[in-house]
């Protein structure tokens, strides 16, 4: 499905956002591992789905199609789930995804994983055992979804586990829902220095756990009211004291031009009346899954920007920080990357009547759509939101921008 969007000038409405996906997905673990817990708000994202689906099997091939943060939750759920006997698998992209560092923790554990293609990368064979350690140390600077994986099969084992980083640790804000998680739910742990402590818990009570609404898909409301002349949306349900590290868009996209306003039912955004600087620099390596949109929004206001902290950038869906650069300089953008930053030069054209390419990423759709607001834009494959947001082009059209089929 390619989409040709147009704006008919944005309406003060409100939307409604399901449940972070990233708390989503590491709760539907806990649950697996302790079924008295029940989810509300549950994300309808198509990786939630893939998760769901595939934690109602115990043996054969499964495949997570593009689901990254599934692959690895479900490497440990599985390598450390007894009776278990699984090839997990996924798209050709998944395929080029590295995830030795995770199978060599759960290895030194005591798991029994193999490469049945290329080493370091799925697919992996996986049986199930009960771990014959409960200390574990790994690198901390690659993907902060291997150290949450442990963590999340962590109260299930006999011991629990003790989990050391070596090196800069990445994304520190998403161990620290996954810790918060498991405090809610009743389990015992701590996060001190390089060292992650997680207490075993035979039982957990009846209980329901409400997830918060989607941060990062907030994200592109951000933008478009940013790049907007004066407008409002509400959106529900969000906290101001969030688990989600994205929460930090209402106090770095103020630097934008937009208000956020919190009540006890969710997040009112405008746009205020300031003058904004000619450059930013932000440092997003605890909020990487934000880059785009504000790269994107940088561009549509003519605004420089260097953004840094973007290492893990490489081995998501794409490699976001080319796609974005190959993408912003098709509408006149002058980018410079490296291997963990953007650097973006202030422009005041952008060439209109653009198709932008999705790189079969959910972010680069949802990123660029903003700029509808500046110019004629075409989204090819532009289906690909559903991994995290299926009705982002139903909510694009009732905020205000026309979305055709192109």
């Amino acid at each position: 499905m390619n989409l040709k969007l147009t704006s008919k000038g944005l309406k003060n409405t409100s939307i409604n956002i399901t449940g972070s996906k990233s708390e989503a997905n590491r709760l539907l673990i806990l649950q697996a591992l302790f079924p008295t817990i029940r989810i509300e708000n549950l994300s309808n994202s198509d990786d939630c789905k893939v998760l769901q689906n595939a934690l109602t099997k115990t043996e054969g091939s499964i495949d997570i199609h593009h689901a990254g943060t599934a692959m690895r939750f479900l490497t440990a759920y599985y390598a450390l789930t007894q009776n278990t006997s699984v090839i997990l698998t996924g798209s050709n992209r998944m395929k080029e995804r590295p995830i030795s560092i995770l199978v060599d923790a759960l290895r030194d554990l005591g798991a029994s994983i193999s490469y049945t293609e290329n080493d370091g990368f799925p697919p992996l064979q996986i049986k199930g055992i009960q771990p014959i350690k409960n200390e574990v140390s790994l690198e901390a600077n690659v993907s902060s979804q291997y150290i949450s994986a442990l963590m999340l099969v962590a109260p299930s084992l006999p011991n629990g586990l003790t989990i050391t980083l070596k090196g800069k640790i990445t994304s520190i804000p998403y161990i620290n829902m996954t810790l918060n998680l498991l405090k809610q739910i009743g389990v015992q742990g701590t996060f001190e220095g390089n060292t992650i402590s997680i207490k075993p818990s035979e039982s957990l009570p009846k209980q329901t756990v409400v997830v918060e609404s989607d941060w990062s898909s907030a994200s592109y409301y951000y933008s478009l009211i940013a790049l907007s002349e004066a407008s409002e949306v509400v959106l529900s349900s969000y906290k101001e004291r969030s688990l989600q590290g994205d929460s930090a868009l209402h106090k770095l996209y103020a630097s934008f031009g937009v208000e956020t306003v919190f009540d006890n039912h969710g997040i009112q955004l405008k746009k205020v009346s300031k003058s904004l600087p000619q450059h930013i620099e932000f440092d997003l390596s605890n909020t990487p899954d934000i880059a785009q949109t504000i790269a994107v929004t940088c561009f549509g206001l003519g605004m420089s920007c260097k953004l840094t902290g973007l290492h893990t950038l490489k081995i998501k869906e794409t490699d976001r920080l080319e796609a974005l650069k190959i993408e912003l300089s098709k509408l006149g953008a002058t980018v410079i990357t490296t291997q963990d930053s953007l650097e973006l030069k202030a422009s005041e054209d952008i060439i209109g009547n653009i198709a932008i390419d999705t790189y079969k990423d959910h972010r680069m759709a949802m990123a660029f759509a903003p700029l509808a607001l500046k110019t004629t834009l075409l989204i090819n494959d532009a289906g690909v939101v559903s991994k995290s947001y299926p009705s982002f082009w139903d909510d694009m059209v009732a905020i205000g921008i026309a979305c055709e089929d192109a």
